[in-house]
């Protein structure tokens, strides 16, 4: 897999250069066919473009069932490719569609968002929601090349550039002190993005290629994931919350549950939440609720038969995986989250 960043006038071209693909399809959500596909559509040869609805609530299988049919008519073979143009939501399902496709053609990702670009389009993980559940349908494939161009972040709004940001903070918790300590002394629009973008995609980079799977050290890249899901997914049907607003949350509860563990400082916490609640605010989270959230963890990829397994911070810069949580843990990391423990 090779992630390029620049121009995508000048990346695209130099990807099909010299490749004999026998048909093109590009896969848009209603957004970015109106506001990406025109950057690119003069770029292709003859090409044939899917549309489907926008949003976390259409990554499943009926959604799958039309980018399937839509390639079978228009009778594509194992010599095609598939271009994901988008957010996480096209990377994950385009790709995931590209990969079973007559047990798989080629696929490029041409993120979109800030979430994609520093994260989600990265590593070859795919992948549908089931029945409420994310990501519980997948498989690990890498596309041929992911081409990442800052243009396209013009086209978000600041909701959304705030979500992919929650990786980018993610990312210097996990493997780099420097670049958190950098990060959080600068106010929002002092952060230079392009160079985050930089730094993220080269920190999973260097983690991917040693664990492509997730046997292993691939899992800290999971920090505040374990809740940060749950919660994402206890709220798709009411009042959403994006991907990197849940997994700030996640962040905080998964950071005091390794506090309570003594694997995190007190001093570490404190900068933490400190930072993320500056950033993010603090989302009114019901305690009734709790329950359903924690139970939710039990879905989570990382667990082992009936035990939760969670990728803990063992200090600012580092982190550790597959260590088991307990619903206690859960239920009082969310109540400190909400300031009531």
């Amino acid at each position: 897999m090779s992630v390029l960043q620049g121009s995508v006038e000048q990346l695209l071209p130099q990807y099909l250069e010299g490749k004999d693909y026998s048909a093109i399809a590009v896969i848009a959500d209603k957004n970015t066919r109106k506001d990406c596909y025109p950057k690119i559509k003069d770029l292709l040869p003859r090409h044939l473009l899917i549309t489907v609805p926008a949003g976390e609530e259409y990554k499943n299988l009926d959604t799958c069932t039309i980018i399937w049919q839509k390639l079978t008519e228009a009778e594509f073979d194992r010599h095609a490719l598939v271009i994901n143009l988008g957010g996480g939501v096209i990377g994950d399902m385009g790709g995931f569609c590209a990969a079973t496709y007559k047990r798989g053609i080629d696929f490029i990702q041409v993120p979109t968002t800030l979430l994609a670009q520093v994260d989600a389009s990265v590593g070859g993980k795919l992948g549908i929601d089931f029945r409420g559940l994310k990501n519980h349908i997948g498989v690990f494939t890498q596309p041929r090349a992911v081409l990442i161009d800052p243009v396209f972040l013009a086209t978000l709004p600041d909701r959304e550039l705030r979500s992919g940001f929650a990786e980018i903070i993610k990312h210097c918790l996990i493997r780099d002190r420097a670049m958190w300590d950098k990060i959080r002394r600068m106010e929002p629009e002092e952060v230079p993005l392009s160079d985050l973008v930089t730094h993220s995609v080269e920190t999973k980079k260097e983690i991917v290629t040693q664990d492509p799977t997730e046997k292993g050290l691939r899992k800290i890249l999971n920090f505040g994931h374990t809740i940060g899901h749950a919660v994402e997914t206890f709220y798709l049907d009411k009042d959403r919350l994006l991907h990197g607003e849940a997994i700030a949350i996640g962040m905080i509860c998964e950071a005091y549950i390794a506090y309570s563990k003594g694997m995190l400082p007190e001093a570490g916490l404190a900068e933490i939440e400190e930072y993320i609640f500056s950033v993010y605010g603090t989302v009114p989270i019901d305690p009734q609720d709790f329950g359903a959230i924690a139970a939710l963890t039990a879905q989570d990829k990382k667990n082992r038969g009936n035990t939760v397994r969670a990728a803990l911070l063992d200090g600012i810069g580092s982190c550790t995986y597959d260590i088991p949580i307990t619903r206690k843990d859960i239920l009082k990391s969310l109540k400190y989250y909400c300031g009531i423990l």
